[in-house]
């Protein structure tokens, strides 16, 4: 089962996380800060994270903040360390990045490190959820 969005971009599948709850939250935040709005006549799809930008350290920071409880969730839910440091490089360089004026609103619009996460976490915890099946036969 998916979990439907405000973003066609972003969809869940919901039966690999533990509680279908929390991925409908994540989900909906993930696609809130990265992709929930679109640019008229375009395919360009932006979120709370591109509109934090424009405001300097403060919007960028915001963002990060929001970026850093998605991870927080996954590390609640057993996302393995690597998975989490991959998402933590995301969050990292968007922030990084993001923070540059002009440029980096540019780029937290393109670059989607929330999106990038959930689908990073959707898989690890799909692996998860398979080594607890084994373990459990």
């Amino acid at each position: 089962m998916t979990v439907p969005t405000p973003s066609t971009t972003l969809a869940v599948d919901t039966s690999v996380f533990p509680e279908e709850k929390a991925a409908a939250r994540l989900a909906r935040l993930a696609s809130l800060m990265d992709d929930r709005y679109r640019i008229p006549g375009t395919g360009i799809r932006y979120g709370w994270d591109g509109i934090l930008s424009l405001v300097p350290v403060a919007g960028d920071t915001a963002g990060a903040v929001v970026s850093a409880y998605l991870i927080l969730e996954c590390w609640r839910m057993g996302v393995k360390k690597r998975t989490l440091s991959r998402m933590l490089g995301n969050l990292g360089l968007d922030f990084a990045l993001g923070s540059v004026p002009v440029i980096g609103t540019v780029f937290d619009v393109g670059f989607k490190a929330n999106r990038r996460n959930m689908r990073l976490a959707q898989e690890a915890l799909k692996r998860v959820a398979e080594e607890r099946r084994a373990g459990a036969a």
